[in-house]
């Protein structure tokens, strides 16, 4: 193939590549544009496309095994939780019997006060300890501490 020919291909190659990252989450494509764009500069010194070929593999093969530890640190879930999330975990005393028969129960946690379900479907009596295990819609779902 032509060298001009060949140089514009590896620079639609480069494009779609960078392009497609702005669509996808984690560092993939990213690496193959770099790889193409290589391959295109290859074309412009007269390279032979082997070594077009062979550049584009090894850079791209070696930036997307070291990009990995850059992707996983930019796309990780935050340490801290927000919102009612934060609530997960936490330790709560129960101010009205939690009580599924009857779909009643109120907790205080921190400083708020939250309607609460059992996680188990059993009776936790007023004055006990629970964690919070999740959050459905406006109540907490709970299971008792044993201490």
């Amino acid at each position: 193939m032509q060298t001009g020919l060949m140089f514009w291909i590896w620079i639609g190659l480069t494009a779609i590549f960078i392009i497609g990252e702005i669509f996808t989450a984690g560092f993939f494509l990213f690496p193959f544009g770099i790889g193409a764009g290589l391959a295109a500069i290859l074309t412009l010194i007269g390279a032979p496309a082997w070594l077009q070929w062979t550049g584009f593999v090894v850079l791209s093969g070696v930036m997307v095994v070291f990009s990995r530890k850059l992707a996983d640190r930019l796309t990780r879930e935050p340490p801290e939780k927000v919102g009612v999330d934060r609530l997960i975990g936490e330790i709560a005393i129960v101010l009205e019997a939690i009580d599924p028969a009857s779909d009643s129960g109120m907790v205080r946690i921190k400083k708020d006060e939250w309607r609460a379900t059992s996680a188990n479907d059993e009776r936790i009596e007023q004055g006990s300890r629970v964690r919070v295990v999740r959050i459905e819609g406006a109540h907490l779902v709970v299971e008792e501490v044993k201490d």
